[in-house]
């Protein structure tokens, strides 16, 4: 089952002897639950292209489709709700908030949509996430992967479609790195969520069911790696 399209996805940033074409004419669907790891060099389009498929920046032709909703057709108010629950995002940087303790950081997706808080998947992340004995510590009590666990918890209280993750171990050393790329490979299964991860660990990106190759804005790969 089709959970994303893209369709003749193009993004450019400014204009005539400036202009950059960060995304030319992509196209590509997802099946839902499938692991999919995006890699490329520095500058290809990456990050651009995850940031439009959360609907974090909009596109300068093309449309998206998740779970059969055209993203960029709503107004801004529909575009926020879209955010907070059909997409969950991670990135390098943890983005916690610093004054929050590990409960309120995980939960604050929930607070702001106007939810009550699951408690019962609550727990259920604190466990899977190991992160039981830390729900009252402030970000800076906690190593860095410790941050990485919260900032997953956040990406999925509120049980999104898609999770994007951008580079989540580009800050971690080769053992929390694995051990971040096993929890959302868990999530993944645990929950059949669609999981899409740029990364540029060769290693990493041979653990997904799928391979995009991008280079100068264009897909230049795209392999199934195990079905």
């Amino acid at each position: 089952m089709e959970i994303l399209r893209v369709e003749n996805l193009s993004k450019i940033y400014g204009k005539a002897e400036t202009e950059v074409k960060a995304l030319d004419n992509v196209s590509f669907s997802i099946e839902k639950g499938q692991f999919v790891a995006i890699i490329g060099p520095s500058g290809s389009g990456k990050s651009t292209l995850l940031h439009i498929l959360g609907g974090v920046d909009k596109p300068t032709s093309g449309k998206v489709y998740v779970d059969g909703c055209d993203v960029y057709a709503q107004n801004d108010e529909q575009l926020a709700i879209f955010r907070r629950r059909q997409v969950g995002l991670i990135y390098q940087f943890y983005n916690l908030i610093p004054v929050l303790n590990v409960t309120e950081n995980i939960t604050l997706p929930a607070l702001m949509d106007g939810q009550k808080v699951n408690k019962e998947r609550l727990q259920e992340l604190l466990q899977v996430l190991k992160l039981e004995e830390r729900q009252k510590h402030l970000p800076n009590q906690l190593s860095g992967g410790q941050q990485q666990r919260v900032s997953i918890g956040r990406a999925l209280m509120n049980a999104p479609a898609v999770v994007l993750a951008d580079e989540p171990t580009g800050n971690l050393d080769s053992k929390n790195s694995q051990e971040i790329v096993e929890l959302l490979k868990l999530s993944n299964k645990k929950y059949n969520q669609t999981l899409i991860m740029i990364t540029h660990d060769e290693n990493i990106a041979l653990q997904a069911d799928r391979i995009i190759a991008i280079e100068d804005g264009k897909i230049i790969r795209d392999e199934v790696i195990r079905s």
